[in-house]
């Protein structure tokens, strides 16, 4: 019977990618790992940096793990790490993750002084007032009148977009950029919501909340709780 490989090696436009079995024992593993890196390590001296993309499959990788695969690969001549990607995840990382999509629904005022944080959405029912801030990893949509500050997409997700009854905020941020914005409102009284995005020229514009069906379609999740 023809031994199962636990280590394929194959090459790409962008260097090499390391497709390495997840039912083997890790010891086992990293023998072989290391006998194929050192085979192909010989025939590429005198070659300049390869980039290495490692697939772990279903295996889960301690941080020790991570570090001795890391190594390993780095000892070779000409082998840089890229990265080491994994299809499992531990129970903090799950918990995170589903914070950051869950939407978090709030019923107060937001004071001057007061920072309200939540790791996904934000609905709240309620007003900012000047000197009030608000923050969230996603999207930030507010039912009432928005006089402090709010910064969407704080982890870095400029797809973010802030809207508000009432637009008048003494700053407005998405992910890193940042504006004033005192004039933006379409000073319209509440009459139609609008919403603050990243336009294509990567500055925060306010508009009405329908443009953000053709802009940010992804928004469409918020129906039915999903």
């Amino acid at each position: 019977m023809k031994k199962t490989q636990n280590v394929t090696i194959k090459g790409t436009k962008d260097g090499i990618t390391l497709h390495l079995d997840d039912s083997c024992s890790y010891q086992e593993l990293k023998r072989e790992l290391d006998q194929k890196l050192s085979a192909n390590s010989r025939l590429n001296e005198g070659q300049p940096l390869i980039s290495v993309k490692v697939q772990m499959g279903n295996r889960y990788l301690t941080e020790e793990q991570h570090e001795e695969i890391k190594d390993l690969i780095r000892r070779k001549k000409n082998l840089v790490v890229e990265e080491i990607v994994t299809n499992v995840i531990t129970i903090d990382e799950a918990q995170r993750l589903k914070e950051e999509s869950e939407i978090v629904s709030v019923s107060r005022i937001i004071r001057s002084g007061q920072v309200l944080e939540v790791p996904g959405d934000l609905l709240l029912v309620g007003d900012v007032n000047p000197g009030g801030t608000v923050k969230a990893g996603g999207n930030i949509f507010i039912m009432g009148t928005l006089k402090g500050i709010a910064h969407a997409g704080c982890y870095g997700d400029e797809q973010a977009v802030i809207s508000a009854a009432v637009m008048k905020p003494s700053q407005l941020r998405i992910s890193e950029l940042i504006n004033r914005a005192p004039d933006l409102s379409l000073d319209n009284e509440g009459k139609v919501l609008e919403c603050a995005y990243i336009d294509d020229n990567r500055q925060i514009v306010v508009d009405r909340i329908q443009v953000l069906m053709q802009l940010r379609p992804n928004l469409t999740r918020l129906e039915g709780g999903r």
